[in-house]
């Protein structure tokens, strides 16, 4: 087996112990649309639901039951409407509502058995009437009155998983039919989770159905991997219309995943930690979203999940792996633990989750020019805009510096610095001391940005 072929697979594992020790017993709320049952990728999510709590992870799960929910209605040939996300119904609808709840949630317990994992199905909501708004009754509707988040920890402390149906409960014991999706958000955030989950079908946010943010970094299939809070507020702006190409089914859908950012956003305001967007249609998406970088889907956050900072001497085994691959294709001039040690205060890293993505160094010469040097980017995170946010951060310290410029010597990267608004200029430019270690044989072409 090639050395590259053994690197590559021996990072990827890294990266999953990494996760693994990272997210032990972080309490995880999972959203699963109910469409999901009949999907032929039914059984292999729910054997990654397994693996996640075999991991460590304290799973909750939040079954919708919004198709099985029409089916018995249409069967029984009950009307209802659909109001600002919630269904109308009149009581006598409430039965038939309430067994398609439980008959979910009861196929969900019954796939989690044949893992060998028992889970539990409780009345843990407290719930009231929606009411009258705006002149509408809004009839068997229910709001989330209260969560009882005790009696959950003790559940999930006896190793149970907790399954929540979409119904809630009065103080006087009527049943409210109430949001699933919303009802997984509020879980989350009354229990401070760590994750929220919505697995859906086609679930994609990509240029596709939406407008993205200028810049905004994409992951190889063009979908948006990670979006800030500022980045949500963004892209919720530019997409508050959908586009008029959009037929019916694709609004839909557009509508859909945007009400399910807009609960991503309050989550995350609210103490959850991250709120994840996945589809369902995608075989391995739960545990490619946990336990790898960028994951499968869209994931929001309020938190530093990336952040570039100085690199520490705690780093340089981490840089030199990073540097491995670039230096093998000749990209970049192999550096040794010493230099590294030597230079290591010229260094800035991009840390992803607690591991270093991305790396660059500015070194001063003759107080006057700067070098921009071993910049270098996990090609899992090429896609994501990393590479440009390191060379502005170094841009940005050379002017603080009030350097004259700052400049590069590359042999392959010629036009993504110039791209970034660097110019070529002559060798002998360089400072004398460099110009002596520039080598003939190699050929580095001389690339400048001049900073005043």
């Amino acid at each position: 087996m090639e050395e590259q072929t053994i690197f590559t697979r021996a990072e990827h594992i890294r990266d999953v112990i990494r996760y693994i020790s990272r997210f032990k017993n972080a309490a995880v709320v999972i959203y699963l649309d109910d469409r999901i049952i009949d999907s032929p990728l039914w059984t292999n999510h729910i054997r990654d639901i397994s693996l996640i709590r075999e991991a460590g992870l304290r799973v909750m799960l939040v079954p919708g039951a919004h198709k099985h929910i029409d089916r018995i209605l249409a069967e029984s040939g009950i009307p209802w409407e659909r109001r600002d996300g919630c269904r109308i119904t009149d009581d006598n609808a409430m039965p038939l509502i309430k067994t398609a709840a439980f008959d979910v949630a009861n196929i969900v317990m019954s796939s989690l058995a044949g893992e060998h994992l028992t889970a539990v199905i409780g009345n843990w909501v407290r719930a009231r009437a929606k009411g009258v708004i705006d002149g509408v009754d809004f009839g068997t509707s229910g709001e989330i009155d209260k969560i009882d988040s005790d009696t959950i920890r003790t559940v999930l402390s006896n190793g149970f998983i907790p399954i929540f149906p979409c119904i809630g409960w009065s103080l006087a014991g009527k049943p409210y039919n109430i949001s699933s999706m919303q009802l997984a958000a509020q879980i989350a955030m009354r229990m401070q989770a760590d994750k929220l989950f919505f697995l859906v079908p086609d679930a994609e946010i990509s240029a596709k159905y939406f407008s993205l943010p200028q810049g905004i970094g994409l992951s190889p299939e063009g979908c948006i991997p990670a979006m800030n809070i500022d980045e949500l507020n963004e892209f919720l702006t530019i997409n508050e219309t959908p586009d008029h190409s959009l037929n019916a089914d694709e609004k839909e859908l557009h509508e859909h995943i945007l009400s399910i950012v807009r609960l991503g956003k309050i989550a995350c305001t609210q103490g959850v930690t991250r709120v994840h967007i996945l589809n369902s249609s995608l075989n391995g998406t739960l545990p490619c979203e946990i336990f790898s970088d960028l994951g499968s889907g869209t994931m929001i956050y309020s938190n530093n999940y990336g952040k570039l900072r100085p690199m520490e001497r705690a780093d340089i085994a981490a840089v030199l792996t990073l540097i491995q691959p670039f230096v093998r294709k000749g990209i970049l001039l192999p550096r040794t633990e010493e230099q590294l040690e030597n230079q290591h205060q010229d260094y800035i890293v991009y840390e992803l989750d607690g591991g270093i993505r991305a790396c660059a160094a500015l070194h001063i010469h003759d107080n006057t020019q700067g070098e921009i040097a071993a910049v270098a980017v996990d090609e899992t995170c090429a896609h994501i805009g990393i590479g440009p946010k390191i060379m502005d951060s170094l841009i940005t310290r050379a002017k603080q510096l009030a350097l004259d410029s700052v400049f590069v010597l590359t042999t392959q990267t010629t036009d993504w610095f110039e791209s970034l608004g660097f110019k070529p200029d002559d060798i002998a430019s360089l400072p004398e001391k460099r110009k002596q270690l520039w080598s003939p044989a190699r050929g580095s072409k001389l690339l400048r940005l001049k900073l005043r």
